[in-house]
């Protein structure tokens, strides 16, 4: 059995259930089963938000991730409450724009990226989710590009097509960052 799992956390208004939502659908369109399950903070923008996507060429038995083997967080609150329960050997993203810490452990891999300068310079200043979004695919390999580009393209549909371009632009910048650096 292939299953990826995902925790993705930050602040109402980060575009966190977004970034989830898109990996699960990316997830579906490739003919797996997919789970979503958000979890807000007591106000939505600004308040606390994470969400759990589990994506699996098997029926899902539970959405629940106490230990993720993928986290991203987009800020510090969120890099404290879940870097502890990320998996021996899973991945940690964090937010470098926002989040000056250094994780603390040593038993996983840990990718920092600057979301929000990159996607200024792609030209979406709003669109740090996006970018995490490329580096989860590329850190992962758990959807394929073109997949997750047509869960953006779906997603926006015709109401929304004008800032398709623009967002994929800012995936491709997230898709081109130097994980490894």
């Amino acid at each position: 059995m292939a299953q990826h799992e995902l925790v993705a956390a930050g602040f109402g208004g980060q575009g966190i259930m977004m970034l989830g939502k898109l990996f699960a659908e990316a997830g579906v369109l490739e003919g797996n089963y997919a789970t979503f399950l958000p979890s807000y903070g007591p106000a939505m923008r600004g308040g606390t938000a994470n969400c759990a996507i589990v994506i699996s060429n098997e029926p899902i038995a539970s959405p629940v991730l106490p230990h993720p083997k993928v986290c991203v967080v987009m800020n510090l609150p969120s890099l404290k409450t879940f870097e502890p329960l990320v998996a021996p050997g899973g991945i940690l993203i964090i937010n470098s724009s926002l989040i000056k810490e250094k994780a603390k452990r040593t038993d996983i891999k840990t990718i920092y990226v600057p979301a929000n300068e990159i996607a200024e310079k792609a030209g979406m200043t709003k669109a740090a989710n996006i970018v995490i979004l490329g580096i989860v695919v590329k850190a992962t390999g758990a959807v394929k590009v073109e997949s997750t580009k047509e869960a953006i393209k779906q997603t926006l549909g015709e109401a929304k097509a004008k800032y398709l371009p623009i967002n994929l632009q800012v995936l491709d910048a997230g898709l081109n960052f130097d994980i490894n650096g």
